[in-house]
């Protein structure tokens, strides 16, 4: 039975195959999302094997974090833009989740990550959210949550009002833009933890800002951030 389940997997994927989501090429078998080449070409930022990572700068000065970590760069043009946009007009919420994976179980080898409590996603208002039917965040976040083993929470950082895009506007009209739309709303789950914040991709950071200033309004509260990809 075995057999023959394996020969009509072949056959569907000889006329249906699984594409590679950067070159496009049908993949191989135990091959996800990606082809092994593209995979091993993705443009990884290794910042979290430095000693001093460089994307600590990025808030320096703006709100205080424990540790960032970024597993790509994302460039105007390259692979990266396919896939952020795959994964967030395109239904690639598996996608992101495949990667969040991948990127966590490198952190696993290079990072102590004991001291985090929980994993909470930037979330989406509502009405954006129903529109897409996802958060790409909250997918990013399983992934990381089950390679590094950690738990995550949805439901305690909410996003109250609804905003325009953010593609659009420099540092300061993208601050102006979210600096009140979060609200924090079971503070006593968060109390006195280490709270790991994920984003999809990190440009100016003031989305991510914008909720790590509302997250350390709670007492005790540490926050370090995790992104799918970093601008640069």
């Amino acid at each position: 039975m075995k057999k023959i389940l394996h020969l009509l997997e072949n056959i569907l994927a000889f006329f249906y195959p699984h594409i590679c989501v950067s070159c496009l090429r049908a993949l191989k078998q135990k091959e996800q999302f990606f082809c092994l080449k593209c995979l091993h070409q993705l443009p990884e930022t290794h910042y979290h094997e430095l000693e001093h990572n460089p994307l600590i700068y990025n808030f320096m000065g703006r709100v205080n974090v424990e540790n960032i970590y970024s597993f790509l760069f994302y460039r105007k043009g390259n692979s990266v833009q396919s896939i952020l946009h795959q994964i967030k007009y395109k239904g690639g919420k598996e996608l992101a989740s495949f990667l969040g994976s991948y990127y966590g179980k490198q952190l696993i080898d290079h990072q102590n990550l004991e001291d985090i409590d929980f994993l909470i996603p930037i979330p989406l208002h509502k009405k954006k959210e129903k529109k897409r039917g996802y958060n790409q965040s909250e997918w990013l976040v399983k992934g990381f949550s089950e390679a590094i083993n950690k738990p995550y929470l949805n439901t305690v950082l909410i996003r109250k009002e609804f905003t325009e895009t953010q593609t659009k506007k420099g540092r300061f009209n993208r601050w102006e833009n979210v600096k009140d739309v979060f609200e924090v709303i079971q503070p006593e789950q968060i109390k006195n933890k280490h709270i790991l914040i994920c984003d999809d991709v990190l440009t100016t950071g003031a989305t991510l800002e914008a909720a790590i200033v509302k997250l350390k309004e709670v007492e005790g509260v540490r926050v370090s951030v995790i992104t799918l990809a970093v601008a640069g």
